[in-house]
């Protein structure tokens, strides 16, 4: 008996002794000291604060970038990617389909004022209309994976649960990743095709004044193959299809380019103050948001194109259709284009089959 109550004073003692050795190093540390009187930094705080602003510690992997425990920029990138990024890319959305529908509900679909007049003239011819398309589709498929990037979780999860989710996403990756360069090969094949048709002039002028015809009845601004409606949506797209393709690149093969850093040092040369000394990270972070930037607003700006070229024109989708578009339509929308193919041809445009 007498022993086993030795025996537990004796444990008492002991952990009682431990506690006692180790409460100074306990204190020493929370007052900012290193136990054991070793070198380091003295305070808690000079330790995050070294940490935060992501210097380099040393590591034995081959990945330099794992030297660096916090990427502070990391905080503003999600920051900016879930907040403004997110919500002005859908309220642009929302606001552009509820003016279309607006739009349409006041205008109705545009007709062809004189109507179809039985006969057809060639608009766009086969390659044409593969580069169009091959652009176009790649270009939607594009658009709704990354949509489901940024907003997906928030839509799409809840509805259909997380493997099915996780599925969709995963396939939407590989076909954003690859499809990208069915959009680079459409857009670089589409600005060879048209850009002679799509340099400004004074008739674009005109064209902007009068609202290019689609707001009245019985207005038709003169217009040749492009009117400035279309060629502002032409240097939008090869702009910022350019952009995003660039920075699409450096996406998929990361930490591999200097898009930003060099883009800077250009900016710097006219005077302002950019920083160009990006760490691989960094340049990462300012490609996917630039990526999101552009694509969005490109997104925007590509449905008006499509609402105006499908539902809110008679006889506009032929053009990209057959590629024989009605003689009054072109008549009505791009006169100056209709008289010179008249002139070329020296003869009428032959009857719809």
């Amino acid at each position: 008996m007498y022993s086993r109550i030795l025996a537990a004073f004796a444990v008492i003692v002991t952990l009682f002794s431990g506690m006692a050795l180790l409460a100074p190093a306990a204190i020493a540390q929370q007052s900012g000291e290193v136990p054991g009187q070793a070198l380091g930094i003295n305070s808690d705080a000079d330790l995050w604060r070294f940490v935060r602003t992501g210097n380099a510690g040393s590591v034995s992997m081959k990945d330099e970038l794992g030297a660096v425990m916090i990427q502070s920029e990391g905080d503003n990138w999600r920051a900016l990617r879930n907040g403004p990024l997110s919500n002005i890319g859908a309220f642009g959305l929302f606001i552009m389909l509820f003016l279309l529908t607006m739009f349409y509900m006041v205008r109705g679909k545009i007709r062809i004022e004189k109507g179809p007049s039985g006969k057809t003239i060639l608009r766009f011819g086969s390659i044409d209309r593969f580069a169009h398309w091959l652009m176009a589709g790649s270009f939607v498929v594009l658009g709704l994976t990354g949509l489901n990037l940024l907003y997906g979780r928030y839509i799409i999860l809840p509805i259909v649960g997380p493997e099915v989710f996780s599925a969709i996403t995963t396939g939407g990756k590989y076909a954003h990743n690859y499809l990208a360069f069915a959009f680079m090969v459409g857009l670089g094949l589409s600005f060879l095709l048209w850009v002679r048709h799509n340099i400004p002039s004074k008739i674009d002028l005109q064209w902007l004044r009068m609202g290019g015809g689609i707001f009245k009845k019985g207005v038709h601004p003169p217009a040749k193959k492009f009117n400035a409606g279309q060629k502002i949506i032409f240097w939008v797209t090869m702009v910022g299809g350019l952009s995003v393709s660039l920075s699409g690149i450096a996406l998929m093969f990361p930490f591999q380019t200097t898009m930003f850093a060099d883009t800077f040092a250009i900016f710097n040369a006219v005077g302002l103050n950019l920083p160009t000394d990006l760490t691989p990270i960094q340049e990462q972070q300012y490609n996917q948001i630039w990526h999101g930037v552009v694509s969005l607003v490109l997104m925007v700006i590509i449905v008006a194109h499509i609402y105006i070229g499908s539902v809110g024109m008679e006889g506009a989708i032929d053009a990209m259709h057959s590629g024989e578009v009605d003689l009054n339509w072109a008549k009505e929308h791009h006169n100056l284009w209709v008289e010179e193919e008249q002139q070329k041809t020296k003869g009428s445009p032959s009857p719809a089959e």
